[in-house]
């Protein structure tokens, strides 16, 4: 008789996934907790992007240069599947990688702000490949062949991509990723010096394990429909999909962790949107301008947001907010019957200045507005941002309110 063939030992994905979060730590330091966990699923998900409908990009991004986004970048290139890194790539190319014979590819862009920053020319074609292979259908239609002979072909453009760079990235990439802020090292704070002909070894050992537990998971995670933290929705769901999914696959203490980071690092990706200067504005305007008023001139409104310290009125795109540029950014947004927020006059009782009416601006609101944080008035004043002298900004809005009422002086040029 033959032998029996020995029992084939199951991997621990839970383990697993602990070992490539200890690989991470060993030559990087991320700014947060939930950034290990959201990595570590993403290399994962990057075995398994076979059985999505889609995967989220990720993205190393920092104010300065020497912040580990690079560092970062190597290391995920060297646990994830066929990876092909780039600081230069042309959307035909890319296409044409993804539908190559080899399988999907994972795509790494390195100094990606030198493609998206602001000394970068648009780059529509290559925006619409990261935007359409984030989900499976996304593709791109070409006519292939010579003269007459041309044929309509659609090109895939379904992979995962990672990226690293200074700054930030445009608001529809930015919102089909992870997001991860580095920050440079504090003196304390020390990692293992990278060496790639050591450690590359170690990782591709970790990649090919990964890929061994993701085989043996495969048929479990595509028909997964992992549950979401409350308050995750629309985008962000759909980008956090895929590593719960991952995350539930793994077990241990992997869904508890992948769930907390879900929240921390969808918080954050919203606390440090720079994407939206117009919802920031309704905002404003909703918390600290109007304060229950029905209606305000432009003059006023100004003011208000001048005077608002951390907010961005006193320098934006380098001069101060105005009423051309106020007018712009609200235009962008509807009344609740359905026409663009435009300034009006407003009656007072020595002019009719231009101005804006709460009741235009009460559906853009409630659409666009995270609640407010307190509801009550007095809740409300105590919680707005200090100006001077102890006065709160809806303080300061009240008296410059009154000031306008009684004399219809404006201070700042009302241009509409």
């Amino acid at each position: 008789m033959s032998d029996p063939k020995p029992a084939v030992v199951p991997i621990d994905g839970a383990a697993l996934l602990d070992e490539v979060e200890a690989f991470h730590r060993r030559f990087n330091i991320f700014p947060r907790e939930a950034a290990y966990v959201a990595v570590v699923l993403w290399d994962a998900h990057a075995h398994l992007i076979d059985c999505f409908e889609t995967t989220p990009r990720i993205a190393f991004l920092s104010p300065e240069p020497g912040s580990g986004k690079s560092r970062a970048l190597e290391i995920v290139e060297i646990l994830t599947p066929r990876p092909v890194t780039t600081v230069s790539a042309s959307a035909n190319g890319l296409y044409r990688l993804v539908g190559a014979p080899e399988g999907l590819p994972t795509v790494l862009f390195d100094e990606v702000d030198t493609i998206f920053g602001p000394k970068a020319g648009p780059d529509e074609a290559l925006r619409g490949f990261l935007n359409a292979g984030y989900r499976r259908s996304g593709g791109a239609l070409r006519c292939v062949g010579d003269g007459s002979n041309q044929t309509a072909q659609i090109f895939p453009s379904y992979c995962a991509v990672a990226m690293a760079g200074l700054g930030s990235l445009p608001d529809t990439v930015l919102t089909r990723s992870v997001i991860v802020r580095m920050r440079k090292r504090a003196p304390n704070e020390k990692v293992e010096p990278y060496r790639q002909r050591v450690h590359e070894q170690q990782g591709h050992a970790l990649r090919d394990r990964l890929a061994k537990w993701a085989d043996s998971v495969r048929d479990r995670v595509a028909g997964a429909w992992p549950a979401m933290p409350e308050g995750v929705t629309d985008r962000p769901a759909d980008v956090w999909e895929p590593l719960l999914a991952v995350a539930d696959a793994a077990g241990g203490d992997w869904p508890a962790r992948a769930r907390t980071a879900c929240l921390e690092l969808v918080a954050a990706a919203k606390d440090n949107d720079e994407s939206s200067t117009g919802v920031r504005l309704l905002t404003d305007l909703r918390d600290h301008v109007f304060c229950g008023a029905d209606r305000m001139s432009t003059a006023v409104i100004l003011e208000c947001l001048l005077r608002m310290d951390e907010a961005p009125w006193a320098d934006l795109d380098d001069k101060p907010l105005n009423s051309r540029t106020l007018a712009r950014l609200l235009g962008q947004y509807v009344t609740p019957g359905n026409k663009p927020i435009k300034p009006r006059g407003i009656r007072t009782a020595s002019g009719t200045p231009k101005g804006y009416y709460a009741e235009d601006l009460t559906d853009a609101w409630e659409r666009y507005c995270p609640p407010p944080l307190l509801k009550s008035a007095t809740a409300a004043t105590s919680a707005t941002p200090q100006v001077s002298g102890g006065e709160s900004v809806a303080d300061t809005a009240t008296a410059i309110r009154h000031t306008h009422a009684e004399t219809a002086t404006p201070l700042f040029p009302v241009a509409g």
